[in-house]
């Protein structure tokens, strides 16, 4: 449990601080933590069984990556209210049957960050609206070959690795 927080560096999403906490073996530590307000992220899955896929550039491990849509929840936000609102802003889709897969945490051991995973079907197609830092391409991948993608190292976005997988067991278990 933390007993203090000193903050050192806050920008957009990004709160870092350190806090002191006494560990369950009663040593106390300051502890460098990141805090964030929760994310979600999307697999869409169409009535072809096909997924959609961003090719998205992320500066920070150097080049475009696989992803399925997902981002951080604005103040007041369910997870729910995230995926829509993040589905149809980065993949220009809207879905009108959801399904909750779980929560994942990204870095347990510094950041607090919890991602809510979801499926969404009966998909329509509607208008992107990405944020200037954004540079995506879409497109729709079947969800056997996502699956070949992420055992040949492909895909190596661990939301999209929890995701897909948490989806095609869903998905597997009502067939």
């Amino acid at each position: 449990m933390a007993t203090r927080r000193r903050p050192i560096f806050r920008a957009g999403v990004v709160d870092l601080g350190v806090e002191t906490a006494t560990l369950p073996n009663g040593l106390t530590v300051d502890l460098p933590i990141i805090r964030h307000p929760g994310a979600a992220a999307i697999v869409a899955l169409d009535n072809q069984q096909r997924v959609a896929m961003l090719y998205q550039y992320r500066h920070a491990v150097g080049g475009t990556i696989w992803e399925i849509p997902a981002g951080c929840r604005g103040a007041g936000e369910s997870g729910r209210q995230c995926a829509e609102r993040e589905l149809r802003e980065e993949a220009g889709v809207s879905a009108s049957r959801w399904d909750r897969l779980g929560t994942i945490v990204t870095i347990p051991s510094i950041c607090d960050e919890r991602i809510e995973l979801y499926l969404a079907r009966d998909l329509s197609h509607c208008a992107t609206s990405h944020e200037v830092d954004e540079v995506i391409r879409v497109e729709w991948i079947e969800l056997a070959r996502v699956m070949r993608m992420i055992r040949g190292g492909e895909i190596i976005d661990a939301k999209t690795i929890a995701g897909i997988f948490q989806a095609h067991d869903f998905v597997s278990r009502r067939l």
